[in-house]
C-alpha cells in the first residue's frame, strides 16, 4: 500500500497525494444533489438520532416483513452487537456494518477542511525539513545507516519493509492500548508520524533502485503487456483507498474510529488493501521484470498477507459477534463469498460507487500516473 500512495513508479503512474481529496468539495451542486436523491445516500447523524433512527426501522421492518435471520439469533439482536462510540448507521436491517464511502456534503463544515489543509501543510513541512531535507534532514542518515550493513539494494529494501511493518503494524496492533493512554487524536499523531517518513523512504529507494538486480524477463515489447499493466495500476488504486474514506479521520479532525465497513467494494473481498497490493506488484514486476522489484513485491505482499490476519484479529477483538455476521457474508479471496453464495449483490451494486470517495480515487489515479516524471525527478535529488 505504501508504494500506491505516491506514484505508479516504473510504469507510468496507495496510499496520489491526500491534497486532492480536498477538491472532492469543489463538485458541482448538480452532482451534490444526485447523490442526496439516491436511496443509498445516508447523512450523517448525531449519536442521539442514530439511535432513534435504528429504533423506528427495526420497529418498522418488524411489522411489514421477517428480515433474513441467522441461526440462533434474531437480526435486531445482532445489529445491536456493534459498539456504540462507532457511531455505526445498519444499512438495513440485514446489516450490522457501516455504509461505505458515503459522503454528506450538507454535513461538511468549512473549518473543519480548513484545519485539514493547515495539518496536511504543517505535517508536510515538518517531515521535509526533519526526514527529506538532504542538509538537515535524517532520511539520508536512515538509509545509509542501513546500507552500511549490507551493500545488497535488495536487501536494503527488504529492511525497510521491515522497520515500516514494525511500526506500522505494531501501532495498529496496540492502538485499542494506546487510545485508552493517550486518546485517539494523540495516538494517531504519533502513528502518522512515525509511520509517514518510514514509507516516504521506502518510495524513495524502490524509484531510485528499481532497475538494479538481476533482469529476470523483458515483456515491455509484447502486444497488450501495456495495457494489461495500466489497467492493473489504475484499479489497484480502487482496492488501495477504503481506510481514507474519510479523510479528516486520517488527519484526526474527526475523532478516528476502527470502521466495519459492508459495502462497496468491501462486498467483493474484505480485505482491498492486500488485493490491492497484489495487483499493483504484478503489474509492476511484469513491467519492469528483474529481481529488485520481485524482492520489493515479495516483502510488501509478507507485510499485507499479515495484515490480513491481523485485520481481522482486531477486528474480532472490537465488533466481536457482529463482525463474524461481516466475516461470513464477505471473503479475502476477491468474489469468493459472491460465488458462495454467502454474498448477494443488490441489483442497484453500481450506485454503490457513485460516490465521492470513488471519484476522487479517479483522480488520485490521474494525478498519480501525471505525476510520475516529478516524483523521479524529486527521489533522484535525495540520492538514497
Amino acid at each position: 500500500m505504501i508504494f500506491c500512495m505516491y506514484d505508479w513508479f516504473d510504469f507510468p503512474s496507495h496510499d496520489g497525494d491526500l491534497v486532492i481529496w480536498q477538491f472532492a468539495l469543489l463538485i458541482s451542486r448538480k452532482a451534490g444533489r444526485h447523490l442526496r436523491g439516491k436511496q443509498f445516500y445516508q447523512p450523517r447523524r448525531w449519536r442521539s438520532e442514530l439511535q432513534q433512527t435504528n429504533e423506528e426501522s427495526t420497529t418498522e421492518a418488524s411489522s411489514t416483513s421477517a428480515p433474513r435471520s441467522l441461526p440462533g439469533r434474531d437480526i435486531q439482536s445482532i445489529s445491536r452487537l456493534v459498539t456504540p462510540e462507532s457511531n455505526v448507521t445498519p444499512i438495513s436491517s440485514d446489516f450490522v456494518g457501516e455504509d461505505a464511502a458515503v459522503f454528506d456534503f450538507r454535513a461538511q463544515k468549512f473549518s473543519s477542511w480548513l484545519y485539514f489543509t493547515g495539518i496536511l501543510a504543517v505535517v508536510s513541512a515538518v517531515m521535509y525539513i526533519a526526514w527529506i531535507d538532504p542538509s538537515v534532514g535524517y532520511g539520508g542518515h536512515f538509509i545509509r545507516a542501513l546500507s552500511s550493513i549490507s551493500s545488497n539494494h535488495e536487501v536494503v529494501m527488504l529492511m525497510i519493509l521491515f522497520i515500516f511493518a514494525l511500526v506500522h503494524s505494531g501501532m495498529a496492533s496496540f492502538r485499542d492500548e494506546g487510545e485508552r493512554l493517550i486518546g485517539e487524536r494523540a495516538y494517531r499523531v504519533v502513528f502518522a508520524g512515525l509511520s509517514l517518513p518510514l514509507a516516504v523512504s521506502a518510495v524513495v529507494y524502490f524509484i531510485n533502485h528499481r532497475y538494479d538486480g538481476v533482469q529476470m524477463w523483458q515483456l515491455r515489447t509484447v502486444p497488450g503487456i501495456h495495457e494489461l499493466v495500466w489497467g492493473l495500476s489504475f484499479l489497484s488504486f480502487f482496492f488501495l483507498y477504503p481506510s481514507t474514506f474519510n479523510l479528516l479521520e486520517v488527519a484526526a479532525v474527526d475523532k478516528p474510529k476502527m470502521h466495519l465497513w459492508e459495502t462497496g467494494i468491501m462486498r467483493i473481498t474484505r480485505h482491498p488493501q492486500m488485493v490491492g497490493q497484489l495487483m499493483w506488484c504484478v503489474a509492476h514486476t511484469l513491467w519492469i521484470g528483474n529481481s529488485f522489484t520481485l524482492t520489493t513485491s515479495l516483502g510488501l505482499l509478507a507485510h499485507h498477507l499479515f495484515g490480513v490476519w491481523n485485520g481481522d484479529r482486531r477486528l474480532a477483538a472490537r465488533y466481536g459477534e457482529a463482525y463474524e455476521v461481516v466475516k461470513k457474508r464477505t471473503s479475502i479471496v476477491p468474489f469468493g463469498a459472491i460465488l458462495e453464495g454467502r454474498q448477494i449483490l443488490p441489483k442497484a451494486y453500481h450506485k454503490e460507487f457513485l460516490r465521492v470517495p470513488y471519484f476522487v480515487i479517479v483522480g488520485v489515479s490521474i494525478g498519480a500516473y501525471l505525476s510520475h516524471p516529478y516524483l523521479q525527478i524529486a527521489s533522484h535529488y535525495l540520492h538514497w
